[in-house]
């Protein structure tokens, strides 16, 4: 894991290509007419946004090999409340394998343990499934149901909230390796 730069625009526009179908679904940003060029624009905002202590970007890497397979992000953070957004994405390819279940606790701990915040939310549509049995298997505590909590490809869905707080017992399990 680390942060994202400029030189990972081709494999973040790679990757979610790749993904269209099953990232793109959840994430509006992740659509058939995205660009190298957005990807180049988004690794370019997350440079700022990391230096300036807005969001925080971590770009996931095979540990052989060392191919992208996704993205988890600590954003929308409230440092009155100290409590923040955490969230992630496995490309197509990658899914099922254990990447984000062993990503997820580590920048929980960044953010409880770095960041200072002492609640970190994840909410994921009600039919984002594969969401929800990651922040299930990390330990992270399901809350409810939003109603109309997030927008996507304009058109508003429910969420499921889950909540890690720091005293919570993070599950890290190990991904299998290929």
């Amino acid at each position: 894991m680390r942060p994202g730069n400029i030189d990972d625009a081709l494999t973040h526009y790679e990757a979610a290509r790749e993904s269209l179908e099953l990232v793109g679904r959840w994430l509006s940003w992740c659509h058939p007419g995205m660009t190298l060029e957005d990807s180049e624009a988004w690794l370019t905002l997350c440079d700022r946004a990391w230096r300036c202590g807005e969001f925080f970007a971590y770009y996931l890497f095979e540990r052989e090999g060392g191919r992208f397979v996704g993205c988890c992000t600590i954003n929308e953070i409230d440092k009155v409340r100290l409590r923040a957004n955490l969230g992630y994405w496995i490309r197509s390819s990658r899914q099922g394998q254990g990447m984000a279940t062993e990503a997820v606790p580590a920048i929980a701990k960044f953010g409880f343990q770095t960041l200072g915040l002492q609640r970190l939310e994840i909410v994921a549509a009600v039919g984002n499934l594969a969401s929800q049995r990651v922040a299930a298997k990390i330990g992270a505590t399901y809350e409810g149901r939003a109603r109309n909590r997030l927008r996507i490809h304009g058109v508003q869905n429910d969420a499921a909230i889950f909540s890690l707080i720091p005293s919570d017992e993070l599950a890290t399990p190990v991904a299998r390796s290929t």
